[in-house]
């Protein structure tokens, strides 16, 4: 049975340029695709969401032009500006299609990120 499931993932960038944007969702992304074993064709869609004090780029170019993801639908959103939260953070939602159970999903959390899921670790 194939199943949809989503992958979690987030890192923190130091300072808000195209090269950082770039390089953060590049190295997130390769290493969401594989700890998870994921196809391309398997990515459903993919959310990219970015604190307000990172707007140089749209992290799902990168995702196109690096890592293969043409044929994928993505979006890019501004995360909510909760005050106190991690900031300079890219977060990722990858829903694929997968025979993997839910338990078997690997979610990656990278940098200062890593803060954000302490209990996954």
């Amino acid at each position: 049975m194939t199943y949809s499931r989503g992958i979690r993932g987030a890192t923190t960038l130091s300072s808000n340029t195209k090269e950082e944007i770039k390089s953060a969702t590049v190295e997130l992304l390769n290493k969401m695709t594989e700890e998870n074993q994921i196809n391309t064709e398997d990515i459903a869609f993919a959310i990219f969401t970015l604190t307000d004090d990172l707007n140089a780029d749209f992290p799902a170019k990168y995702a196109r032009l690096e890592c293969g993801f043409n044929m994928v639908p993505m979006m890019c959103y501004q995360e909510l500006n909760v005050p106190n939260s991690l900031r300079m953070c890219l977060r990722i939602l990858l829903n694929i299609n997968t025979k993997k159970q839910q338990n078997e999903i690997k979610h990656i959390y990278l940098k200062g990120a890593s803060v954000l899921r302490q209990d996954l670790k």
